[in-house]
């Protein structure tokens, strides 16, 4: 009884991760059925979701992104949740996850063969040079931009939109690295078009956080075409980095990367929308376009590196709601 009257917030970070289980595995909980098991409660198609009774039984329910809260409403993003979200959505909160300013400082980062910050960009300059030499790929100096991706080989990170305008991209003059692990499929896909470019691309498998950050802040554009993204993490370090972003308008893409605005001056990265190679491959040339003026570039860069990602302003709208339902 005591613990009943405890206000409780479920966060959803992934809608994808829905702890579907048997029926049969309820004892298991320790919950009534006739009390728990309905529509209304824990039951999902005949089974228990216990991502379900997080949404129902909690009395706020937040997200990583504002956009992903927006989104997952939706058919195409709520994965069969969509209308218990809907039910649900004045406790639906969207709050964007910050990032650990310790880790990632490149004016501090302890792998970086030389260190930076937003008006002092020469250390930027080696760290490329360095990455370059590094991976083996030819460079006319650092001139040609380097593009780099920074993920999971997984369906949703959109693997397959760059497979396909790899050969179009592969026409610039340009060097491509890629950090990551996870599908076997994906893997071989990819390896066998590193193959072909093996002066302008190169793949790294695996996770290594030196070498993750030795890639973000020696390469020039981040290029992140996710599928769905609740929040997104490295287009953040990216920023920080003044390593643009190429993304996907989806979930914390869209809340944190700006379009760049060549009028105004503002934004801090370049995005498209509908999930086509012909539009990822259109807001790439754009960027390419943008850093052949090398006056304009570093306006971006500068927009980019002041950007305010840390968890300060997270948590202030984290202590409002739980302020809120105790009220």
């Amino acid at each position: 009884p005591k613990l009943s009257k405890i206000k409780s917030v479920f966060t959803i970070h992934n809608i994808g991760y829905q702890g579907i289980f048997p029926r049969e595995k309820l004892p298991l909980t320790g919950l009534n059925q006739e009390e728990f098991f309905h529509p209304e409660g824990l039951e999902y198609w005949g089974k228990i979701s216990t991502l379900k009774a997080g949404i129902v039984f909690s009395n706020a329910v937040t997200t990583v992104s504002p956009r992903y809260a927006e989104e997952i409403q939706s058919r195409e993003y709520g994965m069969g949740m969509e209308g218990i979200l809907c039910a649900h959505r004045n406790k639906l909160h969207g709050i964007l996850n910050g990032v650990d300013n310790k880790s990632w400082d490149p004016k501090k980062d302890k792998y970086l063969p030389a260190t930076y910050d937003v008006d002092q960009k020469e250390g930027k300059r080696v760290c490329k040079e360095r990455l370059l030499q590094q991976l083996g790929l030819q460079t006319k100096g650092t001139k040609i931009p380097l593009l780099c991706m920074v993920s999971r080989l997984d369906k949703q990170k959109g693997l397959d939109l760059l497979l396909e305008v790899i050969d179009d991209l592969m026409k610039e003059e340009l060097c491509v690295v890629i950090l990551a692990s996870g599908d076997k499929k994906i893997e071989a896909k990819l390896r066998k078009t590193v193959s072909r470019y093996p002066q302008k691309m190169a793949f790294i498998k695996g996770f290594d956080e030196a070498m993750a950050h030795r890639i973000i802040a020696g390469s020039d554009i981040l290029i992140m075409p996710s599928r769905y993204e609740p929040c997104g993490l490295t287009q953040m370090y990216a920023l920080k980095y003044g390593t643009i972003p190429v993304v996907r308008a989806t979930g914390g893409l869209d809340d944190t990367v700006q379009e760049f605005d060549p009028k105004s001056g503002k934004g801090n990265g370049f995005k498209f929308r509908p999930y086509e190679a012909c539009e990822f491959l259109a807001a790439l040339k754009h960027a390419l376009a943008s850093y052949s003026d090398q006056r304009q570039w570093q306006r971006i860069i500068s927009n980019a590196m002041k950007s305010d990602f840390s968890w300060r302003r997270s948590a202030e709208q984290y202590i409002d709601l739980y302020e809120s339902i105790l009220e």
